[in-house]
């Protein structure tokens, strides 16, 4: 056999390795869920950077200080396009993290056999899913707690990451990973339970190609807003330790200075942007991908 052949050869091969990796379900799942995580990132950013600021150290000792106050001071000294500051370590950490989501999501269903999961299996998948997606994405999440704070002036995701890594080491990457997955895995847990159930109690006559979307839509806000008032407090507790982890090195001892210096409502603080964030990104995010795992040809 000639060299050349031998090369045709070899190139039809790894052509035929691409396409099967491009036509895998695991590939299709993470792209349905990247891009269904894309447009709500960029256009719910506003919410998580008031929300962000509203939760901060800082913002403890002046709790008048809500929701229309801080959008009001983030335009005024920032300008209208400073409610959209650190929207790319959010895409740069969203994306490819609903992406992962929707995959283990879809990888575990399959695996386990559960494509039509009951409660348990439901809070089981979505916790488990959310602990893959959110410990591989967590150095990026400290990255957009930072950039969307006012404590830190960071030029681009990947210089905050070394300088991160060169003053914190690799603990400060993952600072606050407790807190997160104590916040993450949860809210994906119940949020699948209330998800799946919502979708299994509409009547079999209202379930049509039309109505999808609107049930898919529907079905996800009521499971937001549960999902969103139950992990609140660790969102509080998560955001203290990203910001000062030298400060805050423990969940129970951050937890104890949070209430020392705002009480228990302090637990609470930020949760009307957050729940308004969350609820209508993981609506869109559900939507999106239910319609393109249609189009795939995964459902």
């Amino acid at each position: 056999m000639s060299k050349s052949t031998s090369k045709v050869d070899r190139k039809s091969s790894e052509d035929w390795k691409n396409m099967e990796l491009f036509n895998s379900p695991i590939f299709k799942s993470f792209v349905a869920g990247s891009l269904s995580g894309t447009c709500s990132t960029v256009l719910l950013q506003p919410l998580d950077l008031v929300k962000t600021r509203i939760q901060s150290p800082a913002a403890l000792e002046h709790s008048h200080r809500g929701i229309f106050y801080t959008i009001s001071s983030v335009v005024r000294h920032e300008k209208i396009l400073g409610l959209w500051r650190g929207v790319i370590p959010s895409v740069s950490r969203t994306v490819p993290g609903v992406g992962l989501y929707f995959c283990s999501l879809h990888t575990l269903k399959t695996k386990l056999g559960w494509t039509d999961p009951n409660p348990l299996q439901a809070i089981t998948l979505g916790m488990l899913a959310r602990c893959v997606a959110g410990g591989m994405m967590l150095p990026v999440t400290v990255v957009k707690t930072r950039y969307e704070s006012e404590a830190y002036q960071y030029k681009t995701v990947r210089g905050a990451l070394k300088s991160i890594y060169n003053t914190e080491g690799t603990k400060g990457l993952f600072s606050g990973m407790a807190a997160t997955l104590l916040r993450d895995a949860p809210f994906s847990g119940i949020y699948l339970l209330f998800y799946t159930q919502t979708k299994k109690a509409i009547p079999p006559d209202m379930i049509t190609p039309q109505m999808m979307p609107t049930i898919n839509f529907s079905s996800g806000l009521l499971a937001g807003v549960l999902a969103s008032a139950v992990t609140q407090p660790a969102d509080v507790i998560k955001t203290h330790m990203q910001l000062y982890p030298q400060k805050h090195k423990k969940v129970m001892a951050t937890v104890q200075y949070v209430i020392k210096k705002s009480g228990v409502n302090g637990l609470f603080r930020g949760m009307l942007p957050r729940c308004l964030r969350r609820t209508l990104m993981a609506s869109l995010a559900w939507t999106v991908y239910e319609q393109v795992i249609v189009k795939f040809g995964l459902k």
